[in-house]
């Protein structure tokens, strides 16, 4: 079962950084035809709303690859110390509080992007519709969540403490 859901969550994990990867060459592409198109006629309008956009789906669609990767700061000099089992407790609580937080963050922003869809919000400068990319946002903390639950289950039900 474990073994599923740590396959279910790499799936997530993969086709989100790579969706990252996507909006980051965009992000990419734009910055560089707002500076070319500055030097030689008039700035693209909205580059600024449409790299913040953009950015956030980027930061959150990456952070699920990130936490399987390891990628985040870690601080184990302590606890390196202690025995096995208190290292296994207290990774598996830090990996629990982190996904209760991710989870929380999730639901409270995809409850925010519905709110903007309820009111009809649109951006300053385009005046485009921009609660896809606040769900967007939404669904990366909640997969981050997901990886983090995962990791719960498998630092518990492991053999042996990394």
């Amino acid at each position: 079962m474990i073994d599923t859901l740590d396959f279910i969550s790499g799936v997530i994990a993969k086709t989100l950084t790579a969706l990252a990867g996507i909006f980051l060459v965009a992000m990419m592409l734009l910055a560089c035809a707002n500076m070319v198109l500055r030097a030689v006629w008039a700035p693209l309008q909205g580059t600024f709303e449409l790299m913040g956009f953009m950015g956030a789906v980027v930061a959150t669609f990456s952070l699920a690859f990130a936490q399987r990767k390891k990628a985040h700061i870690a601080v184990g000099i302590l606890l390196a110390r202690f025995p096995a089992t208190v290292r296994r407790l207290a990774d598996a609580a830090t990996s629990a509080c982190s996904c209760a937080f991710f989870t929380l963050a999730g639901i409270e922003t995809w409850k925010w992007a519905a709110f903007l869809v309820q009111t009809n919000e649109v951006s300053e400068t385009l005046q485009i519709i921009y609660h896809p990319f606040v769900f967007a946002a939404s669904a990366g903390c909640l997969a981050l969540a997901f990886v983090l639950a995962v990791d719960t289950l498998k630092t518990l039900t492991a053999e042996k403490v990394a």
